[in-house]
């Protein structure tokens, strides 16, 4: 089951909710003032390996690695 992000369109409180991909199409009611107009909010991707020209990854094997990210 996906994690969605909402946001309320009454007090514009955000928030994130697991939803069943059959309930996905679905707005919940906002935890905060319980009001039925929510929306999907457009979340940012984070992608691991994807890098931009010019820039260098050094190519350690250890996760503890104490150079840390670059």
């Amino acid at each position: 089951m996906p994690i969605y992000e909402y946001i309320c369109n009454e007090c514009g409180e955000s928030f994130e909710k697991l939803v069943r991909l059959s309930e996905a199409d679905q707005s919940p009611a906002c935890p905060k003032c319980q009001s039925q107009e929510t929306r999907k909010k457009i979340s940012r991707i984070v992608s691991f390996g994807a890098l931009s020209s010019g820039s260098s990854v050094s190519s350690g094997s250890s996760c503890g690695a104490s150079q840390g990210f670059n």
